[in-house]
């Protein structure tokens, strides 16, 4: 079974590859030849994942799911949230997101937050909704360089590393993204594919 996951992210792609079934041939945005920019303009994750995998349906009509991330800090009121992978400008540009955050929590000794990722399916004219949340702190200074995004700025609960120093097999195992694509997984192990 093909199926579009709406992303030109290629860590992405090959993160949530590993846990889906194999009979799923996971295909990105680039190996439809969608190369449009798909507007991100709701106010929440849930909105913004269904934008997504709407656009995808509609104009290729083909199968698709997409997610949407965000990282909500507490002494932030939620900020980033759903503006996360353009925090500090259109560029999206991860470094400079971090250091927005770094430098806004500076001085601060309330550093709790959570990741959350909310995935959007259409399948065969339905619609279903998975999500997932990994509590933490945001640490001072960024440790390691795996992962993408605030992951070197993240510490989950019961770690003593952020995901930016944890292995593509624990953080999967852990990690929002992880929690919300094995709901994926198990639901079409629960379907005939």
């Amino acid at each position: 079974m093909k199926l579009v996951f709406a992303t030109h992210n290629a860590h992405k792609l090959k993160e949530v590859q590993q846990l889906l079934p194999s009979e799923i041939e996971l295909l990105s945005l680039d190996d439809i030849g969608c190369i449009d920019e798909i507007p991100e303009t709701g106010e929440t994750l849930e909105t913004n994942a269904k934008l997504k995998a709407d656009f995808v349906t509609k104009k290729y009509g083909l199968d698709c799911f997409s997610d949407d991330t965000g990282l909500l800090i507490d002494a932030l009121d939620g900020a980033p949230g759903v503006y996360s992978a353009r925090y500090a400008g259109p560029q999206k540009n991860a470094k400079d997101n971090m250091a927005k955050v770094l430098r806004e929590l500076k001085g601060s000794k309330q550093r709790t937050a959570h990741f959350k990722t909310v995935v959007h399916l259409n399948l065969n004219g339905e619609s279903f909704v998975f999500d997932g949340i990994v509590n933490g702190r945001i640490v001072p200074t960024a440790q390691g360089t795996q992962g993408f995004g605030y992951d070197p700025i993240f510490k989950p609960d019961g770690f003593n590393t952020t995901f930016g120093e944890l292995s593509d097999a624990t953080k999967n195992s852990i990690s929002h993204r992880g929690i919300a694509v094995r709901k994926l997984a198990t639901f079409f192990k629960n379907r005939e594919l």
